[in-house]
């Protein structure tokens, strides 16, 4: 199918739909929704487990109906306002949750290896990065998890959380700098990289 022959709907921008759905289209709305629930999905899952991510999902996609009139629609992209909604409503479950449930598992750091000869490597690496980022303040964690996880720019990440995108930078720039100074990273990345070089 030609690019002409989409609809006009798919080729419209993110700013684009909102604004539609401001004026009475509803089903713009819906298209927002279908481009980003997997990602917003995702990152709820990542952030409070499979069961609670999917009943956040839903008030995610309510908030940012409701919400849709505050989207600045001189961006295109609503992937980082969407996220800022999800973490509104991410806080509001942690404060339900107790303390120990506010660091979410480090993704398996040993993806793409021979499990057998990692696994050791594996579980140091959780309670060592886990270890780490405790330390963090909660607006460099956030900062972080958005640039690496959700593979936003600091400038988006700023957008998600409603901050400056020169703070955005600085947090990220001060989040690496103390994992990278964390007890036990760098013995941790220097096993990582020499159990790379054995499997090559």
């Amino acid at each position: 199918m030609k690019r002409a022959d989409l609809p006009r709907r798919a080729m419209a921008s993110d700013a684009d739909l909102i604004g539609r759905s401001l004026d009475g289209d509803v089903d713009a709305f819906v298209e927002v929704v279908e481009r980003h629930e997997v990602a917003v999905g995702s990152y709820l899952v990542r952030r409070a487990g499979r069961d609670a991510a999917e009943d956040l999902l839903g008030e995610v996609w309510v908030a940012a109906f409701e919400s849709r009139r505050s989207y600045d629609r001189s961006y295109n992209d609503a992937r980082p306002w969407l996220y800022g909604v999800a973490l509104n409503r991410l806080r509001r479950y942690w404060r339900s949750r107790p303390a120990e449930d506010l660091v979410a598992d480090v993704p398996d750091v040993a993806t793409g290896w021979d499990p057998w000869s990692a696994v050791d490597l594996g579980v140091d690496a959780r309670a060592v990065l886990r270890s780490a980022l405790t330390r963090l303040k909660p607006e460099e964690r956030e900062v972080l998890r958005l640039v690496a996880w959700e593979d936003l720019t600091a400038a988006d990440a700023a957008r998600a959380l409603g901050i400056p995108a020169g703070t955005a930078r600085r947090l990220l720039s001060q989040a690496r700098t103390a994992l990278r100074d964390a007890p036990g990273v760098s013995a941790l990345l220097k096993d990582r990289n020499s159990a790379k070089e054995r499997h090559r």
